[in-house]
C-alpha cells in the first residue's frame, strides 16, 4: 500500500511513497486536506455544501461522486472508505499529515521539532472560488496553529535563555516578532537575546525598528522596559522570570512579584498571558500598585497563555484545583484572591475549598452563573451568549471585543494593537470558544453561601460586559460582603480610573485579620 503525506503548511501538497504527485483539482485538494483533519467520518452532505455551496444537493452530491473517481485516478488507488451518507481516508492507507505531527510535537512538549516541521500558514496562498464555509474553516484553523506556534516559540525562548544558548534564543525570538511585530514583549526578547548573544549592533538595528514601528503604525514611543534594555546597566537588570509547575499533567506558567505577609492572585478573566499582561501601561500600573499590598501572583490557566495547551476547556473545579497548584509552588501560606469576570466562579470555588488558606476573596466585574434562567435574569440567555460568542471568535486575530470590554481604550491604537495580539498568544478561536462555552453552563450560586472568609465585591455602574446587578446578586448571597459601586463603564479593572478600585482593595486588605 502506497504511504501518503499531506503538507498543508504553505500550499497545499500531495506526496506519495516521497514522490510529489501533481493534483490539478483545488476542490479535491480540499477534500483531502479537510477530511484528514476532520480525523473521521464526514457526511456527503456536509462535503458537498462546504464544496458547492450555491448548488442544489442532488447536483452538489453528483459533483462529490465524481471528485472522489477522479482524485483516485490521479492518486493510483483507492483512498476512501465510502458508503451512501459518508465517506472518509481509508483506514488502510498510511496517511501523514504535517499539522497532525506538529500538534504531537507540541502535545509531548518537543517544541523544536513543532517548530520546524510549522514551514509556513495553514494553506497560505490558496482559496476556493464562491466557498466561504472553506475559507472561514481555513482561517480559523490557520488561527488555532498560529497560536500553538508562537507558544511553542515563546517556551523556546526561554528555554534557550536559561540554558544560556542565546543564538538560539534569538533565532526563535526573531519568528516571534514577524508573527507580531508590533509586540514590545517579543521585540525585547529579541533585542534581550541578541545582547546576551554580544550581538550589540543588532539589538540596536532591532530597538530602531521597534522604535519606527511604534511609531509610524500607533503613534508611540517604546515603554521604559524597552529603552532600558539599551542602556549600558541593562544586564545588571532583574529579569522577571516565568516559572512551570506540574500539576494534573500540565505545565501551569506563573510569576511572583515583590514580598510581604500577604499575597495577592490576580486571575484577570477569560484570556490571559503572564508576560503580555505587562506590556500595556494601564495594566501594569495597576499591576504595580497592588505589588505595594503584598506579594503579587499571576497565572495563566490550563489552555491558555503560557501554561500548556489542552484539548478541553478548563472547568471551575479543574481552575481551582490549579489555583492551589500555582499556590504551592510558590509557597503561598496567607492569599487574597482577586477574581475578575469569568474568573470569579473558579476564584469563589477555592475561596469555599481552602478558607485556611484564603485570607480574603475580591471579585471584580463577576456573576455566578454564566447564562440566564428564570431565578437569575442578570446574564445573557444561551442564544444570546451564543451569538456574541460566534461574534467575538469571528473577530478573533484583531482586537475582538474591546469596545465592550474597555471603551476607555477602544480608540487607543496601542490599546487596540496590545489586546489583539494577547489574544493571539493566549488562545485560538476554536481554543477560546470551548473556554467560553464552558463559562456559559458554570453555576456557583449554592457555593456563595458557603463562604466564610472576607469578602469584596467591585463592579462598575455602567459595565457593559455584565451588568452590575450581577454583581449586587453576588455580595447580597455572600455573608458579610461588602460590595462597592463604581463609576464608570469599563469591564477591565485596568482600564478607565483605577484610583477607586485600588483604594477599595487597600482598605479591604488592610482590614483583613492579620495572623
Amino acid at each position: 500500500m502506497t504511504a501518503f503525506s499531506l503538507g498543508t503548511f504553505g500550499f497545499p501538497e500531495v506526496h506519495a511513497d516521497g514522490r510529489p504527485i501533481k493534483l490539478n483539482l483545488r476542490k479535491g485538494l480540499a477534500l483531502l486536506i479537510y477530511l484528514a483533519e476532520a480525523k473521521g467520518t464526514v457526511a456527503r452532505d456536509v462535503i458537498a455544501t462546504l464544496l458547492w455551496p450555491e448548488t442544489a444537493r442532488e447536483t452538489g452530491l453528483a459533483r462529490l461522486r465524481r471528485l472522489l473517481h477522479r482524485i483516485e485516478l490521479t492518486l493510483g488507488q483507492p483512498v476512501f472508505e465510502t458508503d451512501r451518507s459518508s465517506l472518509r481516508w481509508s483506514p488502510a492507507v498510511e496517511l501523514k499529515v504535517d499539522t497532525h505531527l506538529f500538534e504531537c510535537a507540541c502535545d509531548r512538549g518537543d517544541f523544536e521539532e513543532a517548530c520546524r516541521i510549522y514551514r509556513g500558514d495553514f494553506l497560505a496562498g490558496f482559496v476556493l472560488d464562491d466557498c466561504r464555509e472553506f475559507d472561514d474553516w481555513a482561517f480559523f484553523r490557520r488561527e488555532a496553529l498560529r497560536g500553538r506556534l508562537m507558544h511553542a516559540l515563546e517556551r523556546l525562548v526561554q528555554d534557550r535563555t536559561a540554558a544560556g544558548d542565546h543564538f538560539a534564543a534569538t533565532a526563535h525570538a526573531g519568528r516571534l516578532v514577524e508573527l507580531d511585530p508590533f509586540s514590545e514583549v517579543y521585540g525585547r526578547h529579541l533585542i534581550r537575546s541578541l545582547l546576551l548573544a554580544g550581538d550589540r549592533s543588532a539589538a540596536e538595528r532591532h530597538h530602531s525598528a521597534l522604535t519606527q514601528r511604534l511609531r509610524d503604525e500607533l503613534g508611540v514611543a517604546p515603554e521604559a522596559e524597552t529603552e532600558a534594555l539599551m542602556s549600558p546597566a541593562a544586564a545588571a537588570q532583574a529579569v522577571p522570570t516565568t516559572r512551570y509547575v506540574k500539576g494534573a499533567g500540565v505545565h501551569l506558567a506563573y510569576q511572583t512579584y515583590g514580598s510581604g505577609p500577604l499575597d495577592i492572585l490576580v486571575m484577570p478573566g477569560f484570556v490571559s498571558h503572564v508576560e503580555r499582561v505587562w506590556e500595556h501601561p494601564a495594566s501594569r500600573t495597576f499591576l504595580a500598585s497592588l505589588m505595594k499590598l503584598g506579594r503579587l501572583i499571576v497565572f495563566d490557566r490550563r489552555g491558555i497563555g503560557l501554561s500548556d495547551r489542552v484539548g478541553s476547556a478548563p472547568g471551575i473545579d479543574v481552575t481551582a484545583e490549579d489555583i492551589g497548584t500555582v499556590l504551592r509552588a510558590a509557597e503561598s501560606r496567607r492569599v487574597v484572591l482577586f477574581g475578575a469576570s469569568e474568573c470569579g466562579p473558579a476564584c469563589i470555588k477555592f475561596a469555599v475549598d481552602e478558607p485556611r488558606l484564603t485570607a480574603g476573596l475580591i471579585l471584580f466585574g463577576a456573576l455566578a452563573k454564566g447564562c440566564w434562567a428564570p431565578d437569575y435574569p442578570y446574564a445573557l440567555r444561551t442564544s444570546q451568549y451564543d451569538a456574541w460568542r460566534q461574534q467575538l471568535i469571528a473577530q478573533w486575530g484583531g482586537p475582538a471585543g474591546i469596545e465592550t470590554f474597555a471603551p476607555s481604550l477602544a480608540g487607543d491604537p496601542r490599546a487596540r494593537a496590545w489586546w489583539a495580539g494577547l489574544l493571539r498568544a493566549a488562545s485560538s478561536p476554536g481554543g477560546i470558544s470551548a473556554v467560553l462555552e464552558a463559562f456559559r453552563d458554570a453555576d456557583v450560586r449554592h457555593l456563595l453561601a458557603q463562604i466564610a472568609v472576607p469578602t469584596l465585591v467591585l463592579h462598575r455602574r455602567d459595565d457593559r460586559a455584565v451588568r452590575i446587578a450581577a454583581g449586587r446578586d453576588i455580595a447580597g448571597r455572600i455573608a458579610g460582603a461588602e460590595f462597592v459601586e463604581l463609576d464608570g463603564n469599563d469591564h477591565w479593572f485596568f482600564a478607565g480610573d483605577q484610583q477607586p478600585v485600588l483604594e477599595a482593595i487597600r482598605r479591604f486588605t488592610e482590614a483583613l485579620p492579620r495572623r
